[in-house]
């Protein structure tokens, strides 16, 4: 009966987002997602640009980064209002599925005050306005061509905004971090013939009349940016070393934004615990597999992409074959391509994948791919030799499917909310998932990558707790990396450099995917003959964004976990 409930409540949410009249008693729920309306609208307009690909959004028409000391002030004044509007909603008496949408909007409130006074990363951190700058271009180059007049007239004008934001990035950055600043200038080296490479690839593509401003612009850009590394090099012997936020900075992080209900000395522990366990498994696998010869790498790139593409339908049929999940008809596919020239150059700073959007259902993700060759980064390179480790995270059933499955669901909330634990732990639980279910039993070998990169995510638990916590400095975790893993030294570098820039992001796939085991477990035992893997499964990929410990609640009604979040 609860759960009918909770249905007809969503289905009123809905009708509320399209005008509908609301009934009395659902003057709360209205006004959440009036709330949430108004919040999403202007998060969209002021939410970072980052190298990451679960957080980005669709920005309004005309929207260029704006970093300005009295556009910060109007950002904390209105995080104030919303957060004392959020806070002024009653729930008595609210469906376990609207008190969930209730707490997902306070993780949302709750992660711009994190962004702008505890990580303060724009007056900290030297590469936030690289972000702001080189990963905005990267992000507009990721979808596929055309690059139409409208397309043509925004690239061109974020591009040109370049100098303002590096200034704005100079007035701001009073606390600027020395290690964070050396990261930024050694990113910054080659980055004139860089933009230039960008500029002779793309402007033949580009449409109308602002195409032929883009040389120009990205001449400016270049030259800002080359005094901006100047800048910081001139500062860099002055500035403190000190890169973590601290233990109660980060408890705050995991109870408030993250929807956690664990320490981070229980974060630790459970990850050194799964890593023992891939560990043995890849010494059971590799010892099972001594007789086997090793993966050669695909011949060439067209090889490999017509082997993407074919795996991409195998896996697609085998889970729905083998009763793991529903892969609805409408689902569009995650195609792998060549990556651009006008990409190529800045394909370091961002996930290169375009894994598409709420309004952009009915387009196919695209997730670029370099030549295979033995000189590749630690992902890249398993991918050279069998796609489907990688593609299970990023594709399907990963990120691609379940994105695209939560940009459909009917309640609006859930649909525009996100959050990197549950998102990238489905990622990871999807790997190991696929493992446990055969997909990869036809090359043993393959079994050993997904044991890797088992380590690999177990070991960033400790990684990013450290960073934050003070325990590590940044060489200090890529040596941890690139020894323990093991990974190569350039990709561990990036890895530590990433997560001590951002905390409490690189615990996500492991700690999402030991909450979506125990989730799985608490749901077996409760249900008994009633479980359905399946269904399962189909309730958490169209949730997908939602924390787990708030699905769990939803779905079992076990408050133990929320009491905890409460404390």
């Amino acid at each position: 009966m609860r759960r009918l409930v909770g249905r007809a409540l969503l289905v009123g949410l809905a009708a509320v987002a399209a005008g509908s009249p609301v009934r009395a008693q659902d003057a709360g729920a209205a006004r959440l997602q009036s709330l949430a309306d108004r919040f999403w609208a202007w998060r969209a307009a002021n939410q970072p640009a980052s190298g990451d690909d679960i957080p980005r959004v669709e920005r309004p028409a005309g929207w260029v980064p704006d970093w300005a000391p009295a556009t910060v002030a109007a950002r904390r004044e209105t995080l104030r209002r919303l957060k004392g509007e959020w806070r002024g909603i009653d729930t008595t008496g609210w469906s376990r599925p609207a008190q969930v949408d209730y707490r997902l909007l306070g993780s949302a409130i709750a992660r711009v005050d994190w962004e702008l006074d505890i990580v303060r990363a724009w007056r900290r951190n030297p590469m936030f306005y690289l972000a702001q700058t080189l990963s905005v271009l990267h992000d507009d180059l990721l979808r596929a061509p055309p690059f139409d007049g409208a397309r043509t007239t925004g690239i061109v004008r974020r591009l040109e905004r370049v100098p303002r934001t590096l200034d704005e990035g100079k007035t701001n950055l009073t606390e600027a971090v020395g290690p964070f600043a050396r990261l930024a200038v050694g990113a910054l080296d080659g980055i004139g013939p860089r933009l230039d490479g960008v500029s002779r690839a793309l402007v033949p593509l580009l449409q109308g009349p602002d195409a032929a401003r883009f040389p120009a612009a990205a001449g400016a850009a270049a030259k800002a940016l080359e005094a901006y590394r100047a800048w910081l090099e001139q500062r860099l012997p002055s500035m403190p070393a000190q890169t973590a936020v601290g233990r109660d900075a980060y408890v705050r992080f995991l109870r408030r934004v993250a929807l956690v209900p664990l320490a981070p000395e229980d974060l630790v522990a459970m990850a050194r615990q799964d890593w023992a366990r891939s560990v043995a498994f890849e010494t059971y696998e590799r010892q099972r597999n001594a007789a086997l010869p090793q993966l050669d790498l695909f011949p060439t790139l067209d090889a490999q992409l017509a082997r993407e593409s074919a795996d991409e339908r195998h896996v697609r049929a085998y889970l729905e074959d083998k009763g793991i999940l529903t892969v609805p008809g409408w689902l569009r596919h995650y195609r792998t391509a060549p990556t651009p020239p006008y990409l190529a150059p800045l394909s370091e700073w961002g996930v290169n994948d375009d894994l598409t959007s709420a309004t952009r259902l009915a387009e196919d993700a695209t997730s670029y791919r370099p030549p295979p060759t033995a000189g590749l980064g630690y992902f890249y390179l398993a991918t050279a030799k069998d796609p489907r480790p990688l593609m299970v995270h990023e594709g399907v059933p990963g990120h691609y499917m379940q994105l695209a499955l939560a940009w459909a669901n009917e309640d609006p909330i859930r649909r525009r909310y996100y959050d990197s634990n549950s998102n990238e732990g489905i990622g990871f639980y999807a790997e190991e998932m696929m493992l446990q279910a055969g997909l990869f039993d036809d090359s043993p070998r393959v079994r050993e990558i997904v044991y890797n990169f088992m380590r690999l995510r177990a070991l960033r638990v400790e990684v990013d707790v450290k960073l934050a916590t003070g325990e590590f400095t940044i060489p200090q975790a890529a040596k941890h990396l690139e020894t323990t893993v093991p990974m190569d030294a350039a990709t561990a570098g990036e890895e530590a450099a990433s997560f001590a820039s951002g905390p409490g992001q690189a615990i996500t796939y492991e700690i999402g995917k030991l909450q979506i085991l125990a989730f799985l477990t608490d749901a077996r035992l409760r249900q008994g003959d009633r479980f359905s893997l399946k269904a399962f499964h189909d309730f958490v990929w169209k949730n997908g964004n939602v924390p787990i410990a708030l699905l769990r609640w939803e779905l079992l009604g076990l408050d133990d976990e929320i009491r905890a979040l409460d404390q």
